[in-house]
Parts: structure tokens; C-alpha cells; sequence
């Protein structure tokens, strides 16, 4: 199933209150609990604990409530790594069918088909 049908699947889950996180589900983690989300993928889940492969290639282990369904689509604000390193604000206007790689236009007007590895949501 792609991606971004996958994530309309599991938003539906999560907005009834029935989602409980699984290895494979798609979901943005608090990145060693900071106040950002980024995407990735659940690989196990012990107790409390949830496990998270980033779309960056990067793995931690969350508390639970610090994941949530993956919830992108065309409209959502993100802020994306541009090639000078710096993090800008921006919404999706496109999704490939997998939802690995987004368009996205920058609130200076730049665009650019990125990663979502290299977004995260604020």
C-alpha cells in the first residue's frame, strides 16, 4: 500500500482514538524528545516503548507519547532542510505515491522536491 494512503488509513485510526502503534506503521517521532516530529517507520514496540527507523536513516527508542501517526499530506506546514543547512518553513503542494518524496513551496517562494527525511513539522 503506498505510503500516503497508508497515513490517511492510520489518521482515521488515530482521530477515533483507536490506534495503538505497530511494527511497519508509519509515524513522526520526537526526536530525542525535542518539540519537532519526523517521519519514520515503527520497528518494535516493548511496553511503553516504540522504536522508530527516521526517514533521515536514524533509529531511537520513544516513550509512546512521544510518537503519533504519520498525518502528511498536500497543505501540511513542514519546515525542510534547504542545501545551505538551514532549516525553512514550508507546505507540501505534492506527494510521490510512495510519500518518500514531496514537493514543497517555501514561504520565500522557493520550490523543491525534497526528502521527507529532510522535513520535520514544528
Amino acid at each position: 500500500m503506498p505510503r500516503f494512503a497508508m497515513a490517511l488509513i492510520l489518521s482515521a485510526f488515530a482521530s477515533s482514538g483507536a490506534l495503538a502503534q505497530q511494527p511497519g506503521d508509519w509515524v513522526l517521532g520526537q526526536w530525542r524528545g525535542g518539540s519537532a516530529w519526523y517521519p519514520g517507520v515503527v520497528e518494535r514496540v516493548s511496553g511503553n516503548q516504540v522504536t522508530i527507523r527516521y526517514d533521515d536513516g536514524t533509529r531511537e527508542t520513544r516513550p509512546a507519547n512521544q510518537v503519533r501517526p504519520y498525518d502528511w499530506g498536500v497543505g501540511t506546514h513542514v519546515s525542510c532542510l534547504w542545501t545551505d543547512g538551514n532549516w525553512y518553513r514550508a507546505t507540501i503542494t505534492a506527494m510521490d505515491p510512495g510519500g518518500l518524496e514531496i514537493d514543497v513551496l517555501y514561504e520565500d517562494g522557493d520550490r523543491q522536491r525534497t526528502q521527507t527525511g529532510r522535513c520535520r513539522v514544528d
